[in-house]
């Protein structure tokens, strides 16, 4: 049976939940559809996040992300509930998502959306 693209996100147990630390994605072939003309539109979206309790199974990410493939989305809208949903599902201390759209209409747009607070001891510079 082929793999298919779900919404749902899997999570496993954080190996060290008493400690700081930080995990980032890069998925640069994110498609999603524009909402006015129905054209893909490409762009690498960059998460990062400081676990609690639970952590983000890469392949369930993965068939998520594939999910917005045929869906159509301003960037904007899109950036935020893949922010949302990746919260509801593992509930981290800070996580940041950013979509990075391709040109459309010779605009580039990087849409940045973020849940809780930064720790500086935490995290790095934002991702650029």
């Amino acid at each position: 049976m082929p793999t298919q693209p779900s919404k749902t996100i899997e999570t496993f147990s954080n190996p060290k939940p008493g400690r700081d630390y930080e995990i980032s994605f890069e998925c640069p072939e994110f498609t999603c559809l524009c909402p006015r003309t129905g054209q893909p539109d490409f762009a690498t979206i960059r998460i990062r996040y400081v676990p609690d309790t639970l952590c983000v199974e890469l392949k369930s990410l993965k068939l998520y992300l594939w999910s917005y493939r045929n869906e159509g989305a301003f960037h904007e809208a899109v950036t935020n509930e893949i922010l949302d949903d990746l919260v509801v599902a593992c509930h981290p201390r800070f996580m940041q998502v950013v979509g990075d759209f391709f040109v459309r209409g010779g605009i580039h747009t990087v849409v940045t959306a973020t849940h809780g607070e930064r720790s500086e001891k935490s995290l790095s510079s934002p991702i650029s």
